[in-house]
């Protein structure tokens, strides 16, 4: 029997369950998704119910397998997710999509009382003010839903009610309650002032490191059951744990998220950046991030570009950096495309393409989103010495993307990775004992050394 670690890596669309052996390598993995259902407003939301039948049933299917013998088991969810129970441990209330909007009386009365808003978005390290921000989702049903409010007994983040499930132990982590809850105070380094005046403080259970761990029986078996991770914390601890020196981390995708969690300065200091959000290392240390719709206005503009120039859907895939294209683009170069999904003061109008090849208005696309991402790096590096920069993520392996930021931070040492695991195996790495070495991402994440092409 191989002892292996189980791990649920749940996002808003697909539910994965993997084993990883001693040497982190994934040995096993099942993956399923659930059509969402609507909560009494009507609003989709998460179908816990099947989810959590799901989990036990391939959970207790994996420890009746002859072929793996379960050491550990651990969980990493997307955030901004509480589920209510009452006293009896009875779910009190549809997991609310953070994406639900709610009237924007609440927010205006609650910036009345532990306003001004400029203050409190710094000190809690948040951007906005929405049900995004799990503590405002608590004082939302405090005073939308009185009667329900009152039989909570404890309000657990999504990762840690999935480990209840298996413990009965309620439970609160570092890196859920330091996402963009509006719950804490990183100034003071616990929970801001307003969640002990509106008691809610009664209903979070005990606050553990995410390393803690829980010995037990379960079915007869005896098991070490973590407390849960947040995604995005899950994804930043292989390489906090693996590299010696401070780097940032770009994990792009639908949002590009770069992450310093080596600064000395947390607090955003420039409120107009709507853009700039805490996280929390797993022991409580801030984690600075800015965050880039990179991914979706990519999608956006290439497809314009493909019907423009009349190619095929996947042509872009197949674009290489070309020296001597990017050196005339640069010549007298200008902004050309309106972005749609992005902000920026340096944007035209109107997009406007002067070129007669695809090949060349994908490198003026690349350029300019390299610009804005640059910005972004920028902004999370600060003040702070750092001089080196990991890309994982879908544009790890975009040719022009690497190879652009790779220029332009030509006194960094870059290094691009490439694991689909992500936060599943953070969330492995974080319930074992065991340490990672300076090769962990070499073997495990295919870790490339960029060299910065030189303009002659």
């Amino acid at each position: 029997m191989i002892d292996v670690t189980a791990i649920f890596d749940i996002g808003k669309t697909n539910k994965k369950f993997f084993l990883f052996d001693e040497d982190y390598k994934e040995v096993y993995k099942e993956y399923t998704h659930f059509d969402e259902i609507e909560d009494e407003d009507g609003f989709p939301t998460e179908n816990l119910e099947a989810l959590q039948t799901w989990l036990k049933t391939v959970f207790e299917n994996i420890l009746e397998a002859s072929e793996y013998n379960v050491k550990a088991i651990n969980f990493s969810t997307y955030g901004a997710s509480f589920v209510h129970l009452d006293e009896n441990g009875e779910v009190l209330t549809p997991l609310y999509n953070y994406t639900k909007p709610i009237d924007k009386s609440i927010i205006e009365v609650f910036l009345e009382k532990y306003g001004p808003k400029e203050d409190f978005l710094k000190t809690t390290g948040c951007f906005d003010l929405s049900l995004l921000n799990s503590g405002l989702q608590l004082y939302w049903l405090k005073y939308n839903k009185p009667e329900v409010f009152k039989k909570i007994k404890y309000s657990l983040h999504l990762p840690q009610y999935l480990s209840y499930i298996f413990t009965g132990i309620p439970l609160s982590e570092y890196t859920s309650v330091g996402c963009h809850t509006a719950l804490w105070d990183y100034t003071k380094k616990d929970y801001h002032k307003w969640v002990y005046k509106e008691e809610l403080h009664k209903i979070l259970p005990t606050l553990v490191s995410t390393e803690t761990s829980v010995n037990m029986n379960y079915n007869g078996k005896r098991i070490k059951i973590g407390v849960g991770i947040h995604d995005s914390s899950s994804a930043l601890l292989p390489y906090v744990r693996s590299i010696k020196r401070k780097f940032v981390l770009v994990s792009t995708g639908t949002w590009s998220i770069s992450l310093n969690p080596f600064t000395d300065n947390p607090i955003i200091e420039n409120m107009k950046d709507k853009d700039s959000i805490n996280y929390m290392r797993i022991n409580g240390k801030p984690v600075k991030a800015t965050r880039l719709f990179l991914g979706n206005e990519y999608k956006i503009q290439v497809n314009k570009l493909h019907k423009y120039f009349g190619v095929s859907e996947d042509y872009h895939r197949h674009v290489k950096f070309d020296y001597d294209t990017y050196v005339e683009i640069n010549k007298n170069f200008k902004h050309r495309f309106k972005w749609e999904s992005l902000k920026d003061i340096d944007m035209p109008s109107e997009t406007n393409i002067p070129y007669t090849k695809f090949e060349d208005a994908y490198h003026q696309l690349m350029t300019e989103l390299v610009l804005l991402q640059i910005r972004s790096i920028k902004d999370v590096i600060g003040n702070d010495s750092i001089k080196r920069l990991y890309i994982d993520g879908g544009f790890s392996d975009n040719d022009l993307y690497v190879k652009l930021l790779t220029y332009y931070f030509r006194n960094m040492k870059l290094r691009t990775t490439d694991s689909s695991l992500g936060s599943a195996l953070g969330a492995a790495i974080c319930i074992s004992d065991s340490k990672l070495n300076s090769k962990f991402l070499k073997k495990n994440y295919s870790l490339k050394k960029h060299v910065p092409f030189i303009i002659s």
